[in-house]
């Protein structure tokens, strides 16, 4: 049995030369916040940092992506130099110590992301695709580094109110988004462009399943480009698990319910032809690869 029927190789051009990818990437995420949602300041000094950079490593990441500011829904945002300040000294520390690693930023503003590709930075991770800073697109053409283009309607802080929920037809909406973003970034090549549809930025519950499920629908539209899935410990995954815990009770393995549906939900999008997959804790997520992939 051959499945997924969508995946197939692909590559990024990095400065440091073009990196192929023969099976789906795994992103470990590397918090540098105090206020994630998932681990809120855990890693908030550069000695926790690094360790558990080198533990996403050894659990199988391809990809270390590096935020300093909080995504989560309600989040307030640094200001560009404040943020800057803060990442591109994290990214020479990595750098440092981890040289050969893939490095990505989580960041929504064009001068965090131009001070951190000078520090080291291989990859920027927006959440906003451009829209938040009108800078972006323009700093991102001329650092000629691998972009993640994501789909978010407002900003952390709006982006659930109902006008920025409301979509005709998911699908053809994130389509014609996309058209729009990647036609101002033309000049990089589907080569160093990622899309990321979105998943738990501007979308109910229901949307984001509706998404997940559809998925080959909006890879088969943009067959060019990679596709990054990020649902880890999401609310998709967590506002469900209240349903489940009142009839199963809590859990009773090692791993937590939440690190379970996040593998359940990663292994549907690596059968729908997902090309990447952001995740906090890799081994479950590369496990899952190597069985469906060997």
């Amino acid at each position: 049995m051959n499945y997924p029927a969508h995946f197939s190789p692909f590559s990024l051009r990095c400065q440091r030369g073009a990196v192929t990818f023969q099976r789906p990437a795994v992103m470990g995420i590397l918090n540098a916040t105090a206020d994630s949602f998932y681990d809120g300041g855990r890693y908030n000094n550069p000695d926790a940092l690094l360790a558990h950079a080198r533990e996403l490593l050894q659990q199988g990441a391809d990809i270390l992506d590096l935020g300093v500011m909080s995504s989560r829904p309600g989040a307030a945002m640094l200001s560009p130099a404040d943020e800057a300040d803060k990442l591109a000294p994290l990214v020479a520390l990595l750098r440092a110590e981890l040289p050969d690693a893939l490095l990505s930023v989580d960041t929504c503003q064009s001068l965090p992301a131009a001070r951190a590709v000078e520090a080291g930075a291989d990859i920027i991770n927006d959440i906003s695709g451009g829209q938040l800073d009108p800078q972006m697109l323009p700093t991102v053409a001329s650092l000629g580094v691998p972009y993640i283009l994501m789909h978010m309607r407002g900003t952390p802080a709006t982006m659930q109110l109902p006008e920025n929920t409301h979509y005709d037809d998911i699908i053809d909406d994130l389509s014609r988004y996309y058209e729009q973003r990647l036609h101002l970034l033309s000049a990089l090549g589907p080569d160093r462009i990622i899309l990321d549809p979105g998943l738990g930025f501007a979308k109910t519950v229901e949307q984001n399943h509706e998404l997940l499920h559809r998925l080959p629908e909006l890879i088969a539209r943009f067959p060019q480009y990679p596709m990054l899935v990020a649902l880890s410990n999401k609310s998709m995954i967590t506002r469900r698990l209240t349903d489940f815990a009142e009839h199963y009770g809590p859990a009773t393995t090692p791993l937590p319910d939440s690190e379970l549906g996040t593998l359940v939900l990663n292994t549907i999008a690596l059968s729908g032809g997902a090309s990447l997959l952001r995740v906090h804790t890799p081994r479950p997520t590369r496990l899952a690869i190597s069985l469906l992939f060997g």
